[in-house]
């Protein structure tokens, strides 16, 4: 059985023993908020150096708290160490930086022999994180991407486009609207929220059976917002 206030007794005396179970503690604890945050990942830009980051950071956390200890001058020196580090990193998700601060809080916590807080807000966090994402908190009014397509200037033309757009959509939305090919054509782009169960492939096939449309092309709402 996992004693926490065994291990805690014995790092309050220091040494090898101290800095191994903190170590280990923060690799394990950045591991659990890495592995959230790659099961609830959702967009393009994923990276697996910045899933290893976020256990590495956690490690450097806990040995910058532990060489500090509780000698002020120790934390002035760091500080100062690290003002000379100039990071340029740039987050294209909020979300990314939230689950860099889980993972450096759950190594700070280690760092300071703050076993019970950093356990227990860490998988705290975790599950919050689990239960936004199977939740689709914020979704309901996301759009999953934008159709263009060129269609006949025509009410026999547009019926079936409305009829398909209804049956494969849960929602849509014009964004803009041009006239082609001397007002003849009517070149058309429009942002779309599937309904459960359907797919772009399900759409472009819908889309492709009204006799008058030319041109389809799909673009996802997640590359449009990341490029």
């Amino acid at each position: 059985m996992f004693d926490l206030s065994a291990i805690q007794a014995v790092t309050q005396e220091g040494g090898v023993i101290a800095v191994f179970y903190a170590s280990l503690l923060a690799v394990v604890l950045s591991g659990l908020v890495a592995w959230t945050y790659g099961a609830t990942f959702h967009g393009l830009s994923y990276s697996r150096n910045y899933v290893q980051t976020l256990v590495l950071v956690s490690v450097v956390a806990a040995t910058v708290m532990q060489a500090i200890g509780d000698s002020i001058a120790r934390g002035l020196g760091i500080m100062g160490a690290l003002a000379v580090v100039r990071f340029r990193t740039a987050f294209t998700d909020p979300k990314d930086l939230v689950f860099l601060f889980a993972a450096l809080a759950a190594g700070l916590g280690c760092g300071i022999y703050a076993w019970l807080v950093s356990v227990v807000g860490t998988v705290f966090f975790c599950g919050v994180a689990w239960i936004l994402y199977r939740a689709d908190i914020g979704d309901h009014m996301a759009f999953d991407g934008l159709v263009r397509f060129s269609i006949e200037d025509a009410d026999a033309a547009r019926e079936p486009l409305a009829a398909t757009l209804r049956r494969n959509l849960r929602h849509f939305a014009l964004v803009s609207m041009r006239e082609v090919a001397g007002g003849t054509r009517l070149d058309c782009a429009y942002q779309v929220k599937f309904r459960r169960g359907h797919d772009p492939a399900m759409l472009l096939s819908g889309l492709g059976a009204v006799p008058s449309i030319t041109g389809l092309h799909f673009m996802m709402q997640e590359s449009t917002t990341e490029l």
